[in-house]
């Protein structure tokens, strides 16, 4: 909401936090207001307007403390600018990379090192993209509007991606010796209901829902008693939400007969057929290897060919999958997750020592704790299965 009165991304976050500074000091002396949220609106908007006041060179924003006053005493937590916000850190100004870096720091959460782990750039790097997006933003006349019919498609794109992302890293952490940060995936989720709700016709929007529930409804079983991770064959699936399946379900089956099909929905189909199935081995794998095939040829992703593989190892035996794991090692070379699918499938070739080996080498690679952890368990498993 900040935002959206001010236009300025980085002078609405420095706003927010003052006010939340002046929270940690009132309210322990003075009570916790009964609203809140809208207290801190208030109060970061009154935050701007002093800030705006006192930098008399910056005539531009000086004229929007008469509009930001006239509208302070509306309530303002009766609106949800989570949207508005997504969309503006899409604008077409900013390059795609920078657009989605932008909206999973300002609107997921994220933080910067997460960020750049997810985009496979060093901190400092994404640092700079950040700080050059917000500067780009700052530069513009009104970024933070809905966009007009023209440029809304490239901006959805956009903001698919973002919501993809920010529900994977909310659904597996990748730092941390949680598996998950469920308030990440949860906020994810509820902002692709949202998304879905204005448009609840267009294929990729429902497919993208259809994809998080599919994938989200297996969270309670992804963890064991000491929060340990749980691989998906190991899961009970008795544990999975069958009414987010249900809804899942419905909605990749609505978006695939729409015309044309897109990543997120083959993504969805994908989570369904595992959903459906009630154990690892009753998996219709040639389904799944035929709809891996088809994201391939359609995204080019290195990642969906490594799923393939697995998808192949089931259908054809793994020595099938270990020698299209070997396409990869230019691409993917390094990555910790071709050596723990290669692992994966080294075990069920019967070739355990080299297994561990590879195991070993994905735990290394891992930033997450929780996922080295499970590596680590089944290296100790297979080297003991090796001592005479």
């Amino acid at each position: 909401m900040l935002v959206r009165r001010s236009g300025d991304l980085a002078d609405a976050e420095d706003a927010l936090q003052e006010a939340l500074l002046a929270a940690t000091t009132q309210w322990p002396a003075d009570g916790v207001p009964d609203n809140p949220r809208g207290w801190l609106v208030v109060v970061g908007q009154h935050k701007l307007v002093d800030r705006y006041r006192s930098e008399d060179a910056r005539r531009r924003r000086e004229e929007l403390v008469g509009t930001m006053e006239a509208v302070e005493q509306a309530d303002p937590s009766q609106a949800d600018d989570s949207l508005l916000l997504l969309f503006g850190c899409c604008h077409p100004a900013l390059s795609p990379a920078s657009a989605i870096a932008l909206t999973l720091r300002s609107v997921g959460g994220l933080t910067t090192a997460e960020i750049a782990r997810a985009f496979l750039v060093p901190e400092p790097t994404m640092a700079q993209r950040l700080s050059r997006a917000r500067k780009t933003l700052r530069d513009l006349d009104g970024p933070f509007r809905m966009p007009g019919a023209d440029e809304y498609a490239e901006r959805l794109r956009a903001v698919l991606r973002v919501l993809y992302l920010m529900f994977n890293e909310g659904y597996a952490s990748t730092t941390g010796s949680t598996v998950a940060r469920a308030d990440l995936a949860v906020e994810a989720l509820r902002l692709t209901r949202t998304l879905h709700a204005s448009l609840p016709d267009d294929p990729e929007v429902t497919g993208l829902l259809a994809l998080i529930l599919l994938t989200d409804a297996r969270r309670p079983a992804r963890t064991g008693p000491h929060g340990e991770l749980v691989s998906l064959a190991d899961q009970d699936r008795g544990l999975w939400d069958r009414s987010m399946v249900d809804e899942g379900v419905g909605l990749v089956e609505d978006a695939l007969v729409r015309g044309a099909v897109g990543e997120y929905q083959l993504q969805a189909a994908i989570a369904a057929v595992h959903d459906e199935a009630p154990s690892t081995d009753a998996t219709d794998w040639p389904q799944l290897l035929a709809l891996y095939g088809l994201l391939e040829r359609m995204t080019g992703n290195p990642m969906v060919t490594l799923n393939r593989a697995v998808a192949l190892a089931m259908v054809d035996g793994p020595d099938a999958g270990l020698a299209l794991l070997a396409t990869l090692d230019d691409r993917l070379g390094g990555h910790h997750r071709l050596a723990a699918v290669r692992g994966h499938l080294l075990e069920r070739a019967g070739r355990p020592q080299e297994a561990a080996d590879q195991l070993l080498l994905a735990s290394h690679g891992t930033t997450s704790l929780a996922e080295r952890d499970y590596l680590r368990v089944q290296v100790a498993r297979l080297r003991r299965g090796l001592t005479p």
